[in-house]
C-alpha cells in the first residue's frame, strides 16, 4: 500500500475524531466520500458491508472504523484509521481527566462534576427503561430494576449481574 493513502486515511481520521460528537458513526457520510468517492478504496456494497459486520460484532461501535480500514488497505489501513479516529479523543479525553484531577479543588469543577451526576443516572436509566421496555412482558422490567437497586445499594460487582443476565439469557428465561 502507498505511504501518501496510509497517510491520507490516516489524518483524514484525525479530523474525523474531533468532529464526531456522539460517536464516529456521526461522521460514516465523509468516511464514505474520502473511501468510495476519492480515493476508491471501498465500493458501496463493501462500505455498507463494512459497517453491518462492525455493528453486528460485540465490542465497541467504534470497529466499524477498523472493519473499513482493513478493506481499504488491509493491516496497515486498519491501523492508520483505527488510531486516526481514536488518538485525538482519547487525548483530550485524558487530557480533561487529568486538568479535572488537578483542580479537584475548585468550586466550578465540583459543581461540574455534581452536575453532570444526575444526567449520566438519568441517561442510564433511560437506556434501561428503552432496552427492557422493547421486550413483551414485565420480567425484563422486574430484572432491570432489581439490577440497578443491587448496583446502587450493595457491593455487587456488575460483572456478576452481567454473567446472570448472559445465564439467563442463555437458559431462556429473558
Amino acid at each position: 500500500m502507498d505511504w501518501t493513502v496510509l497517510a491520507t486515511l490516516f489524518g483524514h481520521f484525525l479530523l474525523l475524531s474531533l468532529l464526531s460528537i456522539g460517536g464516529a458513526i456521526t461522521v460514516v457520510p465523509d468516511m464514505h466520500r474520502l473511501l468510495v468517492g476519492d480515493l476508491r478504496l471501498l465500493t458501496d456494497p463493501q462500505f455498507t458491508a463494512s459497517i453491518a459486520i462492525a455493528q453486528a460484532a460485540p465490542g465497541p461501535n467504534v470497529l466499524f472504523v477498523a472493519v473499513m480500514g482493513f478493506q481499504a488497505a488491509g493491516w496497515a489501513g486498519l491501523a492508520a484509521t483505527l488510531l486516526g479516529i481514536l488518538l485525538p479523543s482519547t487525548t483530550l479525553a485524558l487530557a480533561a481527566h487529568r486538568w479535572g484531577e488537578a483542580r479537584s479543588d475548585w468550586r466550578a469543577i465540583q459543581a461540574f462534576r455534581a452536575g453532570l451526576a444526575p444526567i449520566v443516572i438519568g441517561l442510564t436509566f433511560a437506556t434501561g427503561w428503552i432496552l427492557a421496555s422493547e421486550v413483551p412482558g414485565r420480567l425484563h422490567l422486574a430484572l432491570t430494576a432489581a439490577a440497578a437497586a443491587l448496583v446502587w445499594r450493595t457491593r455487587v460487582h456488575l460483572l456478576w449481574l452481567i454473567g446472570a443476565g448472559a445465564l439467563l439469557g442463555a437458559l431462556g428465561v429473558v
